[in-house]
């Protein structure tokens, strides 16, 4: 390497080493201690194979049996998952200054509530699959929904993660949803409370809140957002309701925004196109943007033929 460019990289490195001793958040050094966010995700997708046993191959393990299967996932996922929140009980006021084997034996603890809950999480996606087939006329089966949509990935991963949320786990939840939201452009924060046979059609650009609450049968298109009216309060709103509640049985259509702690959407709603909500909406209520036009200017030089626009030939969201 010619001296010129051994000298320069000399140069970028002791001015990096100088930077990073300024004692900034993002200065520090110790990986070890921080959650490996690629095991995080190779846990989403282990937990994935034991909810659909017969749907993905599993790689990493020659199986002859399910039992052989599931018990090779699940003891991978539990020194995994131990692992992890180990790493991350430090960011619970209660366990700052413990040691290491008093944070392993807690983590120890979660891992196994959590994974209780796994057969609760599968009755919860078995009603989401059927959901996704019940509402969309383009599925063709169960299996196509299961394989492709991205809808269910996003719901998978957050009933994963909520459960993780309820029991106090910090920061891999919210690794798994953002990382669902970078696979899916869906944004669920894992605080986030669904009911069962929640449908999510297309997806891209949903977002909902971390203290949304959502009922039974609940069916989200593209582009909506259930949201805070304003976070400028910033952390002094939180564990405060800042997201709305949406009962049973709505329908929430593309582009819409609800918004507010105390917004609360009714039973059978259907929420039109585009909507801005911020009061609540009694039971039984269509809301839809009122005459909302379609115009069509031409230039009268060009070659097509002027279509004449009458009252007709208005659109209207609905």
């Amino acid at each position: 390497m010619p001296h010129r460019l051994e000298d320069g990289i000399n140069h970028v490195i002791d001015t990096m080493l100088s930077d990073y001793g300024q004692g900034r958040t993002i200065d520090e050094v110790r990986t070890f201690d921080h959650p490996d966010r690629e095991e995080v995700i190779n846990i989403i997708y282990q937990l994935r194979n034991v909810i659909f046993p017969g749907y993905f191959r599993n790689n990493s393990y020659k199986v002859y049996t399910l039992r052989n299967n599931v018990t090779m996932l699940l003891e991978d996922v539990t020194y995994k998952l131990i692992k992890q929140i180990t790493n991350v009980l430090k960011y619970r006021p209660e366990y700052r200054d413990e040691d290491t084997e008093v944070r392993e034996l807690r983590a120890e603890q979660l891992t196994f509530e959590f994974l209780d809950k796994l057969p609760a999480i599968r009755a919860l996606i078995e009603t989401d699959v059927q959901a996704a087939y019940d509402g969309d006329p383009a599925a063709f089966n169960k299996e196509e929904i299961i394989f492709s949509y991205p809808g269910l990935f996003a719901i998978l991963v957050n009933r994963i993660a909520h459960e993780l949320f309820l029991l106090g786990v910090p920061l891999i939840p919210r690794i798994m949803t953002e990382y669902a939201h970078s696979m899916t452009g869906i944004d669920i924060h894992p605080g986030a409370s669904i009911g069962k046979y929640f449908f999510i059609d297309h997806g891209t650009g949903i977002v909902i809140g971390e203290t949304t609450q959502i009922g039974d049968n609940v069916k989200i298109y593209q582009g909506v957002t259930l949201g805070a009216l304003s976070t400028r309060g910033g952390q002094s709103l939180r564990n405060k309701k800042r997201h709305p509640t949406i009962e049973d049985n709505v329908t929430i259509y593309s582009g819409a925004s609800i918004l507010g702690g105390e917004t609360v959407i009714g039973k059978n709603v259907v929420i039109g196109g585009n909507a801005f909500i911020t009061h609540s909406v009694g039971p039984g209520a269509k809301v839809s943007i009122k005459n909302q036009e379609l115009r069509f200017n031409y230039d009268s030089g060009a070659p097509v033929e002027n279509a004449e626009v009458t009252d007709d030939n208005w659109f209207y969201i609905i």
